[in-house]
């Protein structure tokens, strides 16, 4: 039993890997599954979906890494933040789809809060905005809109939760109903100063109380999967978010550390160590990570669109066959034209948090084509990291400007964009030897409760870059490409 076994449940795929007792990766599986956009602003998932692939893809993990399940020491598991799931107490199912992350349907409701005033009380317990990014407000509208739902859930028949709490009562055949402080932190429910449930909140949404999951801490006895699910009855011993998951397999341990992670959306978060930073730029205020009790806190910035922009440019465009050909055909760009792409396909998230906005783009010429939407593309995501950071050295006076940035996700291994991240945020940018820091970080959790795996220092020790970008673009190019990005930014929030 030298092996950990991290479930990485994302947004488009589920993953597994198998680590080994030094951390290194010993196999990974991937599977994965559709989409769903029953309207304009609405994504969905099909649970099952979530949960049929997980078990799939750890079983080909293991069985990849040629290993039985009893090999397997413990498991930790990360997640998609914010989707929300809610299902029937008894048997397991879920009574609507999971509303994903990205779905926008509150918008009117949350408008609703701000209006009323309710806003500034909720930022206040939650560190959160009143935004239909977090699952509150997607629980409620599971409840008001699915018939005799808020009944059920009143009489204890229904219960609620994040990815991994789904998985972890799935796994455990209903035998632990949990979540971790991280995910509990994105629900705009969770008081995260006093490390509670808040009633007020509840109250206001009115979400029966006994429908959320206890909150533990990110490595914590989470239950024991039934044998017939993956093979064996394996402990889950750690749980996080995947941005939270990510910033710890990057080793931000110290205050004032920062990484960004590069998927699907874009997420930053700065170490703030035990204080809570509140954001006067509208950024968040959440849980690093909790460890024995003790809560570490964090800056994030979201970004909604980030490789997305890209599966847009292959998807929708239909203008390269897959991700890698971006760097290339970036690269082949006129270097006369500036098109900017402001990918706000589901709204703007950090610092702007504008629903309603919708994607556009600028600076076309009769000669723009398929190398300038590249480079745009993969600009885009640079520009909005600048908003982020721009924001969190106005909050935190504790973060240098010239502090070392991070990365991880896919989009990371694209060197083109690394480049322009560097450059337009003025910073060096650290990629590490190991990509795979989300689910790293998941598995340190869970070997380091288990014994395998050293303690944090030892882990921080251990992490590696495999190259530094640095800034190699003069400060008037940086300053007049990031106000024509402002002032393309403006334009789409007024349209």
């Amino acid at each position: 039993m030298t092996h950990i076994l991290a479930i990485d449940q994302g947004t488009t795929s589920s993953r597994a890997l198998v680590f080994d007792a030094d951390i290194k990766v010993a196999a990974t599986a991937q599977q994965e599954f559709p989409q769903h956009f029953p309207h304009s602003g609405w994504v969905e998932h099909d649970p099952q979906n979530l949960w049929d692939t997980t078990v799939q893809t750890c079983r080909d993990a293991i069985a990849k890494a040629g290993l039985n399940a009893t090999d397997i020491t413990a498991i930790g598991i990360t997640n998609q933040r914010e989707t929300t799931v809610v299902w029937d107490a008894k048997t397991g199912y879920p009574i609507y789809n999971a509303i994903v992350w990205q779905d926008r349907r509150t918008a009117d409701f949350c408008r609703s809060l701000r209006d009323a005033g309710h806003d500034t009380m909720i930022t206040a317990k939650t560190g959160l905005l009143a935004d239909p990014y977090f699952s509150g407000t997607k629980l409620k509208w599971i409840l008001d809109n699915v018939e005799g739902a808020r009944e059920r859930a009143k009489n204890g028949e229904l219960l609620f939760g994040t990815v991994d709490s789904f998985l972890i009562w799935k796994l455990t055949n209903g035998a632990a109903h949990v979540t971790d402080a991280t995910n509990a932190a994105r629900t705009l429910l969770y008081d995260i100063h006093n490390g509670r449930w808040s009633q007020t909140i509840c109250d206001l949404f009115d979400i029966p109380m006994q429908m959320l999951p206890e909150v533990k801490d990110c490595a914590a006895d989470f239950g024991v999967t039934a044998p017939e699910h993956i093979g064996a009855a394996l402990p889950i011993l750690g749980v996080a978010g995947d941005q939270q998951a990510a910033t710890i397999g990057q080793a931000c341990f110290k205050p004032g550390m920062l990484k960004s992670t590069y998927g699907t959306g874009c997420f930053a978060l700065l170490n703030t160590g035990d204080t809570p930073v509140k954001s006067s730029n509208r950024l968040l205020t959440t849980i690093a990570y909790q460890l024995e009790g003790k809560p570490t806190y964090a800056l994030e910035g979201s970004i909604f669109v980030a490789g997305a922009v890209v599966q847009w440019l292959r998807d929708g465009l239909q203008i390269i066959g897959n991700a890698a050909e971006t760097q290339d055909l970036a690269a082949s760009a006129d270097p006369q034209q500036n098109v900017i792409i402001v990918p706000a396909f589901t709204g703007l998230g950090a610092p702007y948090w504008n629903a309603e906005c919708r994607g556009a783009v600028y600076g076309l010429s009769r000669n723009s084509g398929p190398a300038e939407f590249a480079r745009a593309a993969l600009e885009s995501v640079g520009f909005q990291t600048r908003d982020l950071l721009e924001a969190m050295r106005a909050d935190w006076q504790g973060h240098s400007s010239d502090a070392t940035l991070r990365v991880d996700g896919g989009m990371s291994a694209n060197n083109r964009a690394m480049q322009f991240l560097a450059d337009i945020i003025d910073a060096p940018v650290d990629r590490p030897q190991v990509l795979e820091t989300t689910a790293m970080g998941a598995a340190w959790l869970a070997g380091q409760r288990a014994g395998l795996y050293p303690d944090m220092q030892g882990f921080a020790d251990n992490w590696a870059v495999e190259q530094t970008f640095t800034p190699d673009m003069s400060a008037d190019l940086r300053q007049q490409r990031y106000d024509a990005w402002q002032r393309a930014v403006q334009a789409t929030m007024s349209v």
